[in-house]
């Protein structure tokens, strides 16, 4: 049986007499891809934020490789091996994309390794026409290219994304999707997303909220075709 990569059990947040999620069991096995899907308010933000340490659960438990995480920091988190891009960049405007990313690289590799990862990386996001201009004069899919490889530096093996795809356009939405079938041979992956032709793109398993809870995990294809799904996130009747 696959290495468990990262498992929930019962997690439930709570704001006041608001249950944000419910109980969430989830488990997702090494080099496996799960989007997470669901209509604005459906709990998985939340969900998103408990397992990278931007919340802390009411109760539940969160694992990692079988170590809880429960609670633990967004560095603490980190610091196993874990790559996370939320939608708050961490990034600074006035370097440049190389020294963005070799910064990222210095804090997992020595000198001259962190070199040679950075060029790779570089490589590996198509970003060589660009490594010397400033991250603030970019456009928001080179930052967003930025952004991942600043995770995809330290060699994670589980990487937790939040809407990548968020405001790309066709050709850098097929770029992204080719980045993370690259990065998901090394690394299983947490994908929070709406963009549903790019979800199809990358995704075979998609676990759907609703309410706060799991509504449905299943196929790509069956979720999309499922009319409770249709119902509650595409807002049509079933």
């Amino acid at each position: 049986m696959a290495e468990v990569a990262l498992e929930t059990q019962g997690l439930t947040m709570r704001f006041g007499g608001v249950i944000a999620a419910n109980r969430v069991d989830f488990k997702l096995r090494a080099r496996e891809l799960r989007c997470l899907i669901g209509p604005n308010g459906a709990g998985k933000s939340t969900f998103f934020k408990c397992i990278t340490g931007l919340q802390s659960p009411t109760e539940g438990e969160v694992y990692m490789r079988g170590i809880e995480t429960t609670g633990w920091m967004p560095h603490q988190i980190a610091s196993l091996g874990v790559g996370m891009k939320t939608q708050t960049p961490n990034v600074m405007d006035s370097l440049s994309v190389h020294e963005n990313i070799w910064l990222a690289a210095r804090r997992f590799h020595d000198s001259r390794e962190a070199d040679r990862k950075t060029l790779e990386i570089i490589d590996l996001l198509a970003l060589g026409g660009i490594a010397r201009d400033d991250l603030g004069r970019l456009g928001h899919g080179e930052r967003q290219r930025v952004e991942l490889g600043l995770v995809a530096v330290g060699d994670p093996w589980l990487i937790l994304l939040d809407e990548p795809a968020a405001g790309l356009g066709a050709e850098e939405v097929e770029r992204m999707t080719a980045i993370i079938h690259e990065l998901n041979r090394q690394a299983a992956l947490v994908i929070v997303e709406h963009d549903m032709q790019f979800i199809r793109s990358i995704a075979e398993t998609v676990t759907v909220f609703h309410q706060g809870k799991v509504l449905i995990e299943d196929h790509v294809d069956r979720v999309m075709s499922d009319p409770v799904v249709s119902n509650v996130y595409l807002g049509k009747k079933s």
